[in-house]
């Protein structure tokens, strides 16, 4: 029984082993996709930034018929979840476009990174709003008496001093993207899970493969953890500087 637990039928770390070509050649299809699930995460994550800045504005307004807007798309994006979104965006806006008489068709790239944009968005915006919230009320009088716009206090004095305190938070939902990345394998998208997912059709090894897929992702995670910690303190160094 227990040398029938070291027999091939049971392992199969011969398809991602580096030191066979079929392996060597398995390894490099997978670590492949990862350039797309990069690329996929760093453009949707900026999107999800500038447009997660404007929702939360509003909601930061004295008035309360501004700040509705705020709140109607943070809780109306919170609520729907990211896959049945991906196929909306997918198969159905495409349908919308084409009731206005806009012929335009969504591949599965853009299709996710709208999805993954629109659906941080929501968070990203209410990390700006309390990040923002946080700075004393008495700067903003200062800078009104000294003649500087909404916008100009927002630029040069609210917003330097928020990005630091909503930095960690920013890399939390960075990750989240990262993660979430995984759902556009459903569409076509050749990312990470979606090579993952085809290579398992072929080898039928699912453990040995999606394993080398999670040490992928852990890879990635804590580069990204790294790179933002480093970044904290830079910030740091500057402030105190």
């Amino acid at each position: 029984m227990l040398s029938g637990c070291g027999s091939s039928d049971i392992w199969g770390w011969y398809v991602v082993n580096p030191m066979t070509p079929a392996g060597w050649t398995n390894i490099k299809f997978l670590v492949n996709g990862m350039g797309a699930t990069i690329l996929l995460s760093l453009i949707a994550a900026s999107i999800s930034m500038v447009l997660g800045l404007i929702v939360a504005l509003p909601g930061l307004s004295e008035r309360r018929g501004i700040r509705v807007i705020n709140r109607v798309y943070v809780e109306f994006i919170r609520a729907i979840p990211l896959l049945p979104m991906l196929f909306w965006v997918f198969y159905g806006l495409p349908i919308v476009f084409k009731s206005m008489g806009l012929n335009i068709q969504i591949d599965p790239f853009w299709g996710a990174i709208i999805t993954l944009a629109l659906s941080d968005s929501a968070f990203t915006a209410e990390i700006y709003r309390a990040g923002i919230q946080s700075i004393a009320k008495g700067q903003t009088e200062a800078a009104k008496t000294i003649g500087l716009s909404y916008i100009q206090t927002m630029r040069y004095v609210i917003l330097p001093q928020a990005i630091r305190r909503i930095l960690p938070p920013l890399a939390n939902q960075f990750i989240y993207i990262v993660k979430m990345s995984a759902f556009a394998s459903v569409i076509g998208m050749q990312e990470l899970t979606r090579r993952a997912n085809e290579l398992v059709v072929t080898e039928y090894r699912p453990l040995e493969i999606y394993t080398l897929l999670i040490v992928e992702y852990l890879v990635l995670v804590l580069l990204i953890s790294a790179g933002v910690r480093w970044l904290e303190r830079k910030m740091g160094s500057d402030e105190r500087g």
